[in-house]
This record gives C-alpha cells, structure tokens and sequence, in this order.
C-alpha cells in the first residue's frame, strides 16, 4: 500500500491577521508552507504530496517550487473549512490513490514536523486496523471559563491529549468520513474518524510540532527550524 499527503492551505490565518494568509508568512525566508511540504516531500515513503489551495488564489504561484517538483501537485479547490478543503482534495485525487492507501493529512501552519516524528507514525500506523495522529497528552492544568473570562470550573486532564498533525487514515475510509460529516462540525479528520465509530490510534508526538497560531509564535518556529538545520 502506498502513503500520499494532502495539505490543506487554503485558509486566510485571521488569527494573525494582516495581509498575507498565514501559510505564506515568511519564516527564514521561505513562506511557511514551504516547510510543511518540505519534510512531506523529502520522505521516501510518501508517493505524492498535494497541496489544496483556494480557487483562484495567487499567492502559490509568486514562490518557488521546483525543488519538489514530479512530487508535489497543487489543487485549486479549496472549501470554506478545514474539511470541506480535505474532502476537495482527496476527491481530486480520486483516479491515483486507492481505497487502502493511506493518505496523511497535515497543516500547512504546523512548519515544524521533523523527519523523526514523520517516520515513527508512519512505523506505528503501518499495520493498525484504522490510524490515527500525532498527539501529546495534555501538561497543563485546564480551566474552563465563563462568558466574562472567569473561571467556572477545573476540568480533570487526565486521558486528555492535545491533537497534532499529520493525521494519517486510509482513502477510502477517510473520504467515506468526512462525506457523511459534511453537516457538522469537524475541525479535524480524527473528528471524522470517531464520526464513524472507530477510534484513532494516539502517536505521542513532540512540543515542537507546534502549529503556528498567534504572531508570537513565528519567532519560536523559526528557532526550531534552525535548530533543525543544525542537528
């Protein structure tokens, strides 16, 4: 069975924002999804890689792309969320991928997935009856708030985990998910997964994966880049 990849990059990033959505937010001097596709592109494991853009966008086509070139497809077919973008792009994908493949989904605004944690869910999915993601268990403690930002109550933390990305299920399985999810919120394909009674494996994961949300976290992520040069 084969692994491909599929990004989902057609968000603006309000959260941070500015002009520029976040995923072209320059980050060492390469735009941020360039990170993101990088280490999926530069796996051997990984057949293909897609990006899923928003129609009509022109921001992809003003950066280089070429060293990832024969691996990396662009699809112009972006939905208004998270989901509907996944579920685009795996059926653009439709003709090359089959029902067992495996496809991983990863966030465009999550540049810092090293080659390690790539290769570890890729060895403990390999054989499980469903997949699953990355994850960290939850460190902190949580507090849940009222409408006036005050504590209402501590909530326990244990068996609770903090989802990452790649998030890694077969095609078809996937597809079948997301589709009979379209009605409802799913803010991640894990999300979709449970949708169908089934129960995703959790890959303990690391810190460093983090996913570029607020504007303090781009001076972090670069940090870890570099950090990554050098090892």
């Amino acid at each position: 069975m084969n692994h491909y990849a599929l990004v989902p990059a057609a968000g603006t990033g309000e959260r941070l924002g500015g002009q520029t959505p976040k995923q072209y937010l320059p980050l060492n001097g390469k735009p941020m999804l360039f990170y993101s596709v990088q280490r999926l592109c530069a796996s051997p494991r990984i057949k293909r890689v897609y990006v899923v853009l928003a129609r009509g966008e022109k921001w992809f086509s003003q950066h280089d792309w070429k060293a990832f070139a024969g691996k990396l497809t662009p699809f112009y077919c972006g939905g208004e969320t998270r989901a509907a973008s996944v579920l685009n792009g795996l059926v653009a994908a439709k003709a090359e991928i089959g029902a067992d493949d495996w496809v991983l989904v990863h966030d465009a605004a999550r540049p810092c997935l090293s080659t390690e944690l790539l290769d570890k869910l890729l060895d403990e999915l390999g054989g499980d009856s469903v997949g699953g993601l990355l994850a960290l268990p939850v460190a902190d403690t949580l507090k849940r708030a009222d409408g006036a930002e005050r504590v209402q109550r501590t909530e326990p933390r244990e068996n609770l985990w903090q989802a990452q990305t790649p998030q890694m299920f077969r095609y078809g399985t996937l597809t079948r998910a997301l589709q009979e999810m379209q009605n409802r919120e799913v803010t991640d394909e894990a999300r979709a997964i449970e949708g169908l009674g089934l129960h995703p494996k959790l890959v303990v994961s690391d810190a460093r994966n983090l996913k570029v949300t607020h504007a303090q976290d781009l001076p972090l992520a670069e940090l870890i880049l570099k950090s990554m040069e050098r090892a």
